[in-house]
């Protein structure tokens, strides 16, 4: 995320700046084709990112918490937004505006070098994502994408994820990905609970992945 690239007290400033808002569970934050007119701080609860399809229905690509941040690209772009964001919980969150980021850009111009190294870091993770997608069988790539989501969290990493929402992002069936998980809870890999997936072993997952 690159707003957590920024340092310390530039992020703080720019939290005190941003406007809060709060959405209920279920309720649309964002949808495809508006303005980025700036980017999304979660401060509590959890968002869902993707899009919802012709028949209704929402695919996930993402699910964020705390301390995510999302929105940056499409603003710096200056591009409408391509993905719809949908609050899972009681969501607590600022609306960091454009203009008052790219002041805070103007003003610490040192900021840009952090934030370029975040943005090649998430690219690397996308294209490792992307790859394990679409190579691989359906557990490895279980696998591949609890380690990434895992990689920044310290462990025991809890995920807020249900089967169906990492069903839904790696494009399996709930019955495969229970399969799955069941093997890697086995091994002591993972420990899974109600909405959640708790990583306890991150190198068994990394190994795992590259079968």
């Amino acid at each position: 995320m690159l707003f957590s690239a920024l340092p310390g007290d530039l992020q703080r400033a720019l939290e005190a700046e941003a406007s809060p808002r709060s959405y209920s569970a279920g309720q649309i934050i964002q949808q495809r084709g508006e303005r980025a007119d700036g980017f999304w701080l979660i401060i509590q609860g959890s968002v869902a990112v993707g899009q919802y399809l012709a028949d209704g229905d929402f695919r996930a690509v993402a699910v964020l918490g705390p301390g995510d941040s999302w929105g940056e690209l499409a603003m710096f772009a200056g591009r409408p937004r391509v993905v719809d964001a949908v609050a899972r919980s009681v969501c607590s969150l600022r609306h960091v505006r454009k203009e008052a980021f790219e002041k805070l850009l103007s003003d610490h111009p040192t900021a840009m070098r952090p934030l370029l190294g975040a943005l090649s870091s998430q690219l690397q993770e996308i294209l490792d994502v992307t790859a394990g997608i679409r190579s691989g069988s359906a557990k490895a790539r279980v696998a591949g994408l609890l380690a990434t989501l895992a990689s920044r969290l310290q462990l025991p990493a809890s995920i807020e994820l249900s089967q169906q929402e990492l069903g839904e992002l790696l494009g399996l069936s709930r019955m495969t990905v229970n399969s799955a998980l069941r093997e890697y809870e086995a091994a002591g890999a993972i420990r899974r609970g109600y909405g959640r997936i708790d990583v306890i072993d991150r190198t068994e997952l990394e190994v795992a992945a590259l079968g």
